[in-house]
């Protein structure tokens, strides 16, 4: 399991980033999206990096997937999605940390898998807030 950090501008830019994710890049989302703080994204997403970020994000999410770092790490890679990933494997101190808080997280409103016939697709009348 390899934990995603996903950081926008937007909800929209997160949902599509997402798609691409599962579409595109062939990996498997394991349950929700959660909500994180978007200071604390850009915290661990500069941590990890070790470099300044180019812009701050408005909203992040995490996202769990199936496959292990190196190949999340490289299908990644191929694609273009509309929002900064950052992939974060258990070799990261933030590890520990983000995995402690992830099922506290709020879930994200808005997702559903294309993959997964058994996940509820979204009304489009009670999109209006989906955050």
């Amino acid at each position: 399991m390899t934990i995603v950090l996903i950081r926008a501008e937007n909800q929209t830019k997160i949902l599509n980033s997402l798609a691409d994710i599962e579409r595109h890049a062939g990996l498997k989302i394991n349950g929700k999206p959660r909500i994180i703080d978007n200071k604390l994204a850009d915290k661990y997403a500069k941590s990890i990096m070790k470099d300044r970020l180019r812009s701050k994000s408005k909203i992040a999410v995490l996202v769990s997937v199936k496959e292990d770092a190196t190949l999340s790490i490289l299908q990644i890679r191929k694609i273009h999605p509309p929002a900064h990933l950052v992939v974060i494997s258990e070799e990261y101190r933030q590890w520990e940390e983000i995995k402690k808080i992830f099922n506290t997280l709020p879930p994200l409103k808005g997702y559903y898998s294309s993959k997964n016939p058994n996940t509820p697709k979204p009304n489009p009348s009670t999109n209006k807030n989906l955050k």
